[in-house]
């Protein structure tokens, strides 16, 4: 399933070939997120077009809409998206955090600069606090986002569903949480995900589908590599490594456990997609990536460049005549100027949207290529030096 091509010297990153049914996947590779079969602003065609090898999508919101059993009726979520290449849905795991203790809190599955109060922690995390999301020993009680129905996912709950829509890479169920909790409750939270990653391997029969575990752990060291070893003796055909960060230090967790997940198996960062953070994990030894980022801010008109991020909406970008970013080989910036971009911005056109978004899944999808040819090349390190020079 996995081919190693090339090592980094010193280090644990790899470039390799990912084999699916669909087709193969050249590694290290940005994974586009399609979370309701579709690709915020853009069509399959169009994402093709941005180098995308693979698309992701959620399956707690395709269970919702339009429901799993006519994605199967449809021939699988390939022919129902009309997306060529390979798929991954991820559990619905995330769900759980973010309609469980993150709903209507300040609280993010990294620890960043805004990060909320000790009582704002405190108030999350009680139980009276009213939540769209409970836990329990036997899977999530979920109220729907679009009726606020009652839903209950078990492992294999979530392993049927995504047996399913058919994606080719699919993730056992877990329970994402927050660096903020208490390393008791990370504890828990780990061992119960490692309790219902073996009942996902227990139920998950279909022979054309790859189960990933996914390892959790929180900020600490001791938990993470407890968790990458309970994992990897299981038995999946690769890895998820599950957020809960402290984002400075993402790529250090990321190395506890690659040290750790056998070396031969692909391994995939979920929910991550800044540059910097992408050459850094690549570094220290995952394959894939997932992220909304893209779309999302390219929703926002911000756009990625190879000297940091711009905002369309500024004055500057008015009357420049030129493309977003000189050089680059998407499809906005072969034929559109960046005060057209502004245009369609300030103007509130909905194309706007779609020529960011192009451009920004472009951009990481390029950036994935260029780390590859510069591992193969042997000049990977030199690669991430002028890059982090560069990148403001």
């Amino acid at each position: 399933m996995f081919k190693i091509e090339k090592k980094l010297k010193n280090s644990l990153g790899r470039a390799g070939v990912l084999n699916t049914p669909y087709g193969d996947i050249l590694t290290p590779a940005f994974v586009t997120v399609g979370t309701k079969a579709t690709v915020k602003s853009l069509s399959s065609e169009q994402v093709s077009e941005t180098g995308s090898q693979i698309v992701l999508a959620n399956t707690y919101h395709l269970y919702l809409e339009p429901g799993e059993k006519i994605i199967k009726e449809a021939g699988g979520l390939h022919k129902f998206m009309n997306w060529q290449g390979p798929t991954m849905t991820d559990s619905g795991g995330f769900q759980a955090f973010s309609l469980g203790v993150a709903f209507g809190n300040n609280l993010n599955k990294f620890i960043v600069n805004d990060a909320p109060t000790p009582a704002e922690i405190e108030e999350a995390y009680d139980d009276r606090k009213v939540k769209k999301a409970k836990i329990t020993e036997d899977g999530v009680e979920f109220q729907s986002i679009i009726d606020g129905s009652t839903h209950f996912f078990t492992p294999e709950k979530s392993i049927q569903i995504q047996n399913d829509i058919g994606a080719d890479i699919i993730f056992a169920f877990d329970e994402c949480t927050s660096p903020h909790a208490s390393k008791e409750y990370l504890r828990e939270a780990m061992e119960r995900t490692h309790r219902w990653a073996k009942r996902c391997l227990d139920f998950h029969k279909k022979k054309d589908q790859a189960l990933f575990g996914i390892v959790q752990g929180g900020r600490h060291e001791d938990l993470r590599r407890e968790s990458a070893k309970a994992i990897a003796e299981m038995g999946f055909e690769g890895f998820g490594i599950g957020g809960s960060f402290v984002k400075e230090d993402m790529a250090t967790a990321v190395k506890w456990v690659n040290e750790i997940l056998p070396e031969e198996k692909p391994r995939h960062l979920l929910g991550v997609g800044e540059p910097i953070d992408l050459i850094l994990g690549v570094e220290n030894g995952c394959d894939t990536f997932d992220c909304v980022s893209p779309t999302r801010i390219g929703r926002n008109g911000t756009l990625f460049t190879h000297t940091g991020k711009v905002h369309i909406a500024n004055a500057k970008y008015r009357n420049l005549l030129e493309p977003i970013e000189v050089g680059c080989g998407c499809n906005t910036c072969q034929n559109y100027s960046a005060a057209y971009v502004a245009h369609l911005f300030h103007a509130k056109e909905m194309l706007g949207c779609t020529l960011a978004s192009v451009h920004n899944v472009y951009f990481l999808n390029n950036l994935m290529s260029r780390i590859r040819e510069s591992i193969l090349n042997k000049t990977f390190f030199e690669f991430k030096e002028e890059f982090l020079r560069n990148y403001k």
